[in-house]
């Protein structure tokens, strides 16, 4: 995933397919058509996942008030099997889009392992799951790691358990675990924090409306974006409101590509089509009127106007006092041939 020389960009499928195999096929294609490098899923049973009295999460029951259900029951409604997880994957690998899928019990890490996938990708959620954890370290792949919910002292075990186990390179993502995430609570910062702390690649999974907040996060050196999306935001379910449309997800690959393209190097100097342009728009030193030969050049007969094609104004205080050896017609750009005892640069 890291070592690219592009951002990797994760479109969040999660359970925006809602139990549907065909549904979820038709969001592979989307992804694969957004530019995105990789479409992610969410691997689970549910009955492993959560108790049978468990309530949804506060922002599970704000996007669906009208439902009257555990968070089972809700699960159970947006689970897929593996042999659907199986086609997902074939059909993304002919798609060539990377597939991915956040596995939340061990017989899920252990089945996406046999899919052969090249990273594991762990959620919020699980990042204090240490048998979790430990199970998806010993597959020794590369993992990208969200880090919503979690103090720096959690993400340092999580990681000490990963790489005790065996883990490959780690990738953190800043993450805040609300949904959706109002933009105060981004804390973008955050992000460069855990790069200092830790070192590895860092990147931001992102749950605010739009997608003007992953764009930041690029400009501040994220080498991978998540960001949820869904075929019909008005659709039921958890997560499709702040998701975006398959438009929105075009526009934010776009944008992203346009950002990192825009980044650079870091050197500073002149583009060769600003060398072209400095002519036109800085200035020259000009005789402001007549100089006659054998005159000493003062500030009063001089000023500066463009194009830049002469001597530049800063040398101004060279040019001061030195004789004049020709005549100097007013609106004349100066040369060093025109001057005695000048000893600009």
């Amino acid at each position: 995933m890291t070592g690219r020389s592009s951002v990797f960009i994760i479109a969040e499928a999660g359970v925006n397919h809602n139990g549907s195999l065909d549904l979820a096929m038709r969001m592979v294609d989307f992804a694969c058509k957004s530019g995105a490098d990789a479409v992610k899923f969410q691997t689970f049973k549910a009955e492993k996942l959560v108790t049978s009295f468990a309530e949804r999460a506060q922002y599970q029951q704000k996007n669906m008030p009208h439902r009257v259900e555990s968070q089972l029951e809700m699960l159970k409604k947006l689970e897929l099997g593996f042999d659907d997880f199986r086609k997902l994957k074939e059909y993304s690998d002919r798609r060539r889009i990377t597939f991915l899928s956040s596995p939340f019990d061990l017989e899920s890490v252990d089945f996406l392992d046999e899919l052969n996938l090249d990273c594991f990708k762990i959620p919020s959620g699980e990042i204090t799951n240490l048998p979790l954890l430990r199970r998806i370290g010993e597959k020794r792949k590369k993992v990208i790691m969200s880090t919503g919910m979690s103090t720096l002292e959690e993400v340092k075990k999580a990681i000490q358990i990963l790489e005790s186990s065996g883990a490959g390179e780690i990738t953190l993502l800043h993450c805040t675990s609300n949904y959706p995430t109002p933009p105060e609570e981004v804390n973008l910062k955050a992000m460069l924090t855990l790069k200092q702390a830790f070192g590895p690649p860092v990147g931001y999974s992102d749950h605010t409306i739009g997608y003007a907040v992953p764009i930041a996060a690029v400009a501040m050196g994220a080498e991978v974006i998540e960001k949820h999306f869904t075929l019909n935001r008005k659709m039921e379910g958890p997560d499709h409101k702040c998701s975006l449309e398959p438009d929105e997800l075009n526009s934010m690959v776009g944008f992203i590509r346009l950002a990192e393209k825009s980044l650079g190097d870091g050197f500073k100097a002149p583009v060769p089509d600003e060398i072209k342009i400095a002519a036109a728009a800085r200035r020259s030193i000009v005789s402001s009127r007549n100089i006659p030969a054998g005159a000493r050049i003062t500030e009063d007969c001089l000023t500066v106007k463009r194009p830049g094609t002469g001597i530049s104004p800063m040398l101004w205080d060279s040019i001061i006092g030195c004789k004049a050896v020709v005549d100097i017609p007013a609106e004349t750009a100066l040369t060093r041939e025109m001057l005695e005892d000048f000893e600009g640069g």
